[in-house]
């Protein structure tokens, strides 16, 4: 079947011409990063920057569903091999480093940026945050911890009130390491959620800015869609 043909059945969701303008930055691409960069390529995002100073280890593989093969290589050259074998045409640029500040005068200034954020530590969210909301145009944070998912996500970062309300610890929800329990389900779920936050972004509608879901109590709730 013609490449061009790859997106025919989500095109109502994912409109083309939309997702043709982005470049798609994910930091941090461990258990949710990692599924959030392979869905992201599987949608046909056209630019994609993975960052990440990790190595993958033996602790990685069920959790994060990297591969034995990948075993001691860089979690972000891991990633954007296999995203390049799902969408062929995506351009990727690896970061094997920390998230740093200056990185954003690095990214396409004709491109709309869309940040999604997949790291444990609030500290290193708030300077994410800081650093990005200016120049972003979309921006969404995935938080895990066991079988409890929450995902905040903003339409208009430069003029957000609600995503820093969360990065401080007395009133953070999801407090864990990555060294918490966690699964390669509930990292896709997370991974899914923030995807259907871009799509609806993409489509114009009102993004949700904070949704949380406990599997182990089968519980859901999420706030009023940010207009």
């Amino acid at each position: 079947m013609p490449s061009n043909d790859r997106d025919i059945r989500q095109r109502d969701l994912v409109p083309p011409d939309r997702l043709a303008q982005c470049h798609a930055v994910v930091i941090g691409v461990g258990a949710v990063g990692r599924q959030v960069a392979l869905q992201l390529a599987a949608v046909g995002v056209p630019q994609m920057t993975l960052i990440d100073h990790d190595t993958v280890a033996v602790e990685n593989l069920a959790p994060q569903g990297f591969w034995e093969s990948d075993l001691g290589r860089t979690k972000v050259e891991a990633v954007a091999e296999i995203a390049k074998r799902q969408f062929t045409d995506i351009a990727i640029t690896c970061v094997p480093e920390r998230f740093r500040a200056s990185a954003v005068r690095t990214w396409p200034a004709d491109r709309e940026i869309a940040i999604f954020c997949a790291v444990d530590s609030i500290d290193v969210r708030k300077l994410i945050w800081e650093a990005v909301r200016s120049r972003a145009g979309f921006f969404t944070d995935g938080r895990m911890l066991g079988e409890v998912i929450r995902v905040l996500a903003s339409g208009a970062p430069a003029v957000d009130r609600l995503y820093e309300k969360t990065l401080f610890p007395g009133s953070e929800a999801m407090q864990g390491s990555c060294t918490s329990r966690s699964s390669i389900y509930t990292a896709n779920i997370t991974a899914g959620l923030m995807l259907s936050q871009f799509a609806r972004h993409l489509r114009g509608m009102a993004v949700v800015p904070d949704q949380l879901l406990n599997l182990i109590a089968a519980e859901y709730t999420a706030a009023d869609p940010a207009f």
